[in-house]
């Protein structure tokens, strides 16, 4: 903030003595402390925060240049649609954009009218027939192993003070 030196900080430091008192002076001296304190934290903050708003005024010009390199690029890429259909023909692009939906809506239809297979990648007749048995074998294994354990009964401790009477006679 300033730039004093130690002699600089004496002096304030004799003249404060003088004129404040040796009684006074430490309750001062830590109410300034305090001001000093708040001071540095307030500019720190207000540092910070400008630094993030030219940080984002930044980001923000980056993305600007960037939407304009892309309206660029999208209409480069229009041109060249354009270009093309010239080139090939509406009448045969329309005739192609007809033939891909129509054989999409024969895949759909196929797709419906056949119930639903599995989601896995080999057909169900490739798959093994021993694995759907074996799979069984081991529920049924883990079925057995969790068998419920009988509880004994619960011995009563009344048979401990049977004793102690026994012994008292």
């Amino acid at each position: 903030m300033f730039d004093m030196g130690f002699t600089e900080l004496m002096l304030i430091g004799i003249v404060a003595l003088v004129v404040i008192g040796p009684e006074r002076l430490p309750g001062v001296a830590r109410t300034a402390g305090k001001y000093v304190g708040r001071l540095k934290r307030f500019m720190t903050t207000v540092k910070a925060d400008v630094e993030q708003e030219l940080r984002a005024d930044e980001l923000r010009q980056i993305l600007s240049e960037q939407q304009k390199e892309l309206d660029s690029l999208k209409d480069t890429i229009s041109e060249a649609g354009r270009d093309i259909e010239k080139d090939v023909g509406v009448n045969e692009a329309v005739e192609h954009s007809e033939a891909v939906v129509a054989s999409v809506s024969v895949e759909s239809s196929r797709n419906e009218s056949q119930p639903a297979e599995p989601a896995s990648a080999e057909p169900a007749a490739a798959k093994p027939a021993a694995a759907k048995p074996a799979a069984k074998k081991a529920a049924a294994k883990k079925a057995a192993a969790k068998k419920p354990v009988a509880k004994k009964p619960a011995i009563k401790k009344s048979v401990g003070k049977k004793s102690k009477s026994k012994s008292g006679t």
